[in-house]
């Protein structure tokens, strides 16, 4: 059965010094068939102070690493990771 709206619901949950700049429960609204690389736009423009480092996150859907690039097809979680950096 197909969704009768247009927009799809991602929930972020993310991880790392991106973590302490937005909402925790933060759940967005994209057009369907939106990529990644919209969303994290559509982020960085509701949380302007979270944007060098929303720009720098890897993406993940589940367990896998995604491009920015890979189309979202259904509501889902997309989880952001902040670079580290160690010694």
């Amino acid at each position: 059965m197909m969704q009768a709206s247009s927009t799809i619901q991602i929930q972020i949950e993310a991880y790392g010094a991106v973590e302490k700049l937005l909402p925790s429960n933060l759940v967005i609204q994209t057009p369907l068939h939106s990529d990644i690389g919209a969303v994290l736009t559509q982020l960085a423009e509701l949380y302007p102070e979270a944007k060098t480092l929303i720009e720098r996150c890897a993406c993940a859907i589940g367990e896998d690493i995604v491009a920015r690039h890979t189309t979202i097809q259904q509501a889902m979680t997309l989880v952001l990771l902040s670079p580290v950096a160690g010694g």
